[in-house]
């Protein structure tokens, strides 16, 4: 199926073809259409599956050929959880947008950053706005934006949005909106609170899920090495260089991890360097740049570089550390293997944290082979738990079954009776 069997006009279908897209994923074979008829959507699909085209090129073509915004006005809002993901948001829009005759007028803002040249492009308005809640709010307090003429609202990443605590400033953007708009939520998962929010504010919309299938998941091979923890920077280092690695993005927990594996592969002649939140957004942004341009050999980061990271050709991700939950190692492995190239995802599992790996198996409904390297054979076992997590005599045998502040209350009271005493004492 061609996109221009989907209704967008020849301009746009060139411009897909240009950035690689040479036929409709399944997720923009139904988004697309049901985008360009005005009607709301709901669209879950894996990630690297072309979601953010998959609403940017039906937007584009509902903008074109209609009166620019003027003054402080707003036409469609593409709401984001992050300044990464907001960055590569505007980058395709403007990208696609400039096959037009008159391109729309993109603008991004997010936080991080002095407010006042963000003031300054916004004058005269924006066709597309590209946004973090936060920022997008205080744009509004400055009187520098006006919402209540939007007529599309896109949440992308929209359980991110959720994740990340932006709840309260979601419904503070919301209320700012004019109530008859379009309305259009993409997410690679969509969580409890996310689904309540979605039936909120849709409208007979088309619910979109593209279940993973061999014909469109991506081709990540998943492996899991079994390694001490102490070990782990040590075989990281061994692959690097035995398995011919050249990028290569390595997850870790915190960032003070992110400096102290960096620096170590530093030492040790691999070209790495970091990237979370404590970092200017100059400086990520850069960081982010240069390791597209093959500068650096390793990035090593937190949960930031999860989503809204689209590095082209990343052939390898390491999950040094494991990610707190099944959904956001899906978000981490997708890094690689994107845009129908394939790569290679690593997960290192020590003896504390196989019961954590094997619980994201079974989210994931997945089955690895656990390997283990020459040279690097585990030699830790797991600890025993500590003695307030044993199995409670009465419970059942339940596990981590710890006696409630009233049970402790109960059990004091009852000690003092039995000596004759006063709990309160």
């Amino acid at each position: 199926m061609p996109f221009s069997s989907l209704g967008l006009t020849p301009e746009l279908v060139h411009a897909a073809s240009t950035r690689g897209f040479n036929a409709p994923t399944p997720i923009q074979a139904e988004a697309i259409p049901a985008v360009l008829r005005g009607a709301d959507l709901q669209g879950q699909a894996q990630t690297g599956s072309g979601k953010t085209a998959a609403y940017a090129l039906p937007l584009l073509q509902r903008l074109h050929g209609h009166s620019p915004s003027r003054g402080r006005r707003v036409r469609a809002l593409v709401l984001v959880p992050t300044r990464e993901l907001a960055a590569q948001v505007g980058e395709v829009l403007r990208s696609l947008g400039s096959a037009l005759q008159d391109p729309p007028k993109v603008a991004v803002v997010f936080g991080g950053v002095s407010i006042n040249p963000q003031m300054m492009r916004l004058r005269g308005g924006a066709d597309v706005l590209v946004a973090t809640p936060g920022r997008l709010l205080d744009l509004v307090a400055h009187n520098a934006i006006q919402l209540g003429q939007i007529e599309v609202l896109v949440l992308d990443e929209a359980d991110r949005l959720l994740d990340l605590g932006f709840a309260e400033e979601l419904q503070r953007v919301l209320a700012e909106l004019p109530a008859q708009r379009q309305n259009l939520f993409f997410s690679a998962t969509f969580a409890p609170a996310v689904q309540q929010l979605a039936d909120g504010l849709l409208k007979e919309p088309v619910r979109i899920a593209v279940a993973a299938t061999e014909a469109n998941e991506p081709a990540i091979t998943q492996r899991v090495i079994q390694v001490d923890a102490s070990r782990r920077t040590e075989l990281l280092r061994h692959l690097i260089k035995t398995q011919g690695w050249d990028r290569v993005l390595v997850f870790v927990a915190t960032q003070y991890a992110c400096q102290l594996v960096a620096g170590k592969l530093y030492k040790n002649g691999i070209y790495a360097t970091v990237f979370h939140g404590g970092l200017s957004q100059g400086a990520r942004t850069q960081v982010l740049q240069e390791f597209k341009d093959e500068r650096w050999d390793v990035v090593v980061t937190t949960d930031l570089a999860a989503r809204g990271i689209d590095i082209m050709q990343l052939p390898v991700v390491v999950n040094y550390d494991l990610p707190r939950s099944a959904t956001d190692y899906v978000h981490r492995i997708g890094r690689t293997a994107r845009a129908g190239e394939a790569g290679t995802a690593v997960s290192f599992v020590s003896a504390d944290t196989e019961a954590h790996f094997a619980l994201i198996e079974k989210r994931q409904r997945l089955s690895l082979p656990r390997e283990q390297i020459e040279g690097f054979e585990p030699q830790d076992v797991a600890a025993p738990p500590p003695p307030d997590l044993a199995p409670v005599p009465g419970t059942g045998g339940v596990k981590g079954k710890r006696p409630s502040k009233k049970d402790k209350l109960r059990a004091a009271a009852a000690a003092a009776q039995g000596q004759g005493g006063d709990p309160k004492a």
